[in-house]
Order: C-alpha cells, then sequence, then structure tokens
C-alpha cells in the first residue's frame, strides 16, 4: 500500500489519501487501538450534513459475543433469501458462511446508522421522502470522512450494505434505540501483504456530462 505522510508536497499527500483508499475484506491479525478508533470517529463527525443535524450515529461492536450474533442472523437471513432467489443450498450456505467470516475476523467493526428523529417532519410523504434522503446522504458523508481517516492511518476497510436488508433484525439484535435506522457495516484492520490490488477507474469523460 502506498502511504505518504504530511512531510510530503500537500498534493501528493491529498492524492495518494483519495487514490490509495481501497474496499478489503481480509485484515492482518493486529490489533487498532482505541486511539485510532476515536480518531476515525471525529474525522466522521466534522462531515457536512443536511441542516447540520448531524444525524449520524456509530455502535461499535466491541465485543466477540455481539460480533457473532449479528453476523449470524444477518447471515442466515442472507441464506434463507439466497434460496429463495434460486440459489444452490451449498452455494448459498458458503456465501453466508463468508459472510460471518468476514465481519467475526475484522479487528474493527462500525455499524452507522440514521438517527430518523434529527429529521424534519412534512405532512407529504413526497418531502418527507425527501429529508429521509438528504439523512442518508450526510450519514454517507460521515462514513467517507471516516475510510479516509482510515487510510490515513495505514487501515484498510470495507463497506458492507448488509444491514439496510434487514434493519428491524439488527436494532434488535444490537437493542439498539428505535429511532436508530442502520445503514451499512464498516469493518476495518491492517492490511495484509496480498490483500491490497489496484482495480482501473473507468475513463472520468464517462461519468461526466456538461451543460
Amino acid at each position: 500500500m502506498t502511504t505518504y505522510s504530511i512531510t510530503d508536497s500537500a498534493d501528493d499527500w491529498f492524492w495518494g489519501l483519495i487514490e490509495g483508499r481501497r474496499s478489503v475484506r481480509r485484515y492482518a491479525d493486529r490489533a487498532v487501538s482505541s486511539a485510532v478508533v476515536d480518531d476515525l470517529l471525529r474525522a466522521a463527525h466534522w462531515a457536512p450534513s443536511a441542516h447540520n443535524r448531524q444525524p449520524w450515529r456509530f455502535v461499535l461492536l466491541e465485543t466477540p459475543e455481539m460480533r457473532r450474533a449479528l453476523a449470524e442472523r444477518m447471515a442466515a437471513r442472507w441464506q434463507a433469501e439466497l434460496v429463495e432467489d434460486g440459489a444452490d443450498s451449498a452455494e448459498a450456505a458458503r456465501r453466508a458462511h463468508l459472510s460471518v467470516r468476514r465481519i467475526t475476523a475484522a479487528p474493527v467493526v462500525i455499524l452507522p446508522c440514521l438517527d430518523l428523529s434529527t429529521l424534519d417532519e412534512y405532512p407529504d410523504p413526497v418531502r418527507q421522502q425527501c429529508e429521509w434522503q438528504m439523512g442518508v446522504q450526510s450519514v454517507a458523508l460521515a462514513c467517507q470522512n471516516l475510510l479516509l481517516a482510515a487510510q490515513h492511518h495505514g487501515l484498510v476497510g470495507c463497506w458492507m450494505c448488509a444491514p439496510i436488508f434487514c434493519p428491524s433484525l439488527v436494532v434488535e439484535t444490537l437493542a439498539l434505540p428505535q429511532p436508530w435506522q442502520p445503514q451499512a457495516l464498516l469493518t476495518l484492520g491492517y492490511p495484509l501483504a496480498d490483500a491490497l490490488t489496484t482495480k482501473p477507474r473507468n475513463p472520468l469523460a464517462q461519468h461526466v456530462l456538461r451543460r
């Protein structure tokens, strides 16, 4: 992994941070200090948010028992849905087992949530949907800050979407406050030597429309 320090030029440091980030699911067997985790959360907390409501809430899954309980319950739900969708039962079981292992083996697991109680209320569903979407966007911005801070500290991570497919299950398993709506699952750790690959980006022109 290419790393940069603040002693490098500001431009090199910035682009090294942006372009060096990777989605990585396997990590070295090395603990991440609580001070580093706190730094990641501090970076997340400085993200912009709609109305400056700061609607993000972060659940740190610190005990092996809680991680396994959540991972196994989500995996069981996913496995059943895969079979219902026509997947081979053995393949569904394999994928579910892999999902559990990815979560339980990660040194750091964070569940970002949207606190629905921070949102404005509107009498019509169109504006209420927009308000919810702004909240989701705000949480996503905070997560990107967190992932970039992880890159700065020499960590790698992965954004997993599983909780949005079973939010009630997640809330029940972790005994979360009811207004907290799970948005993702972030796994983080130090990289393995063979875990980092570089995937090319599409030409930027394919993603830009000028008017």
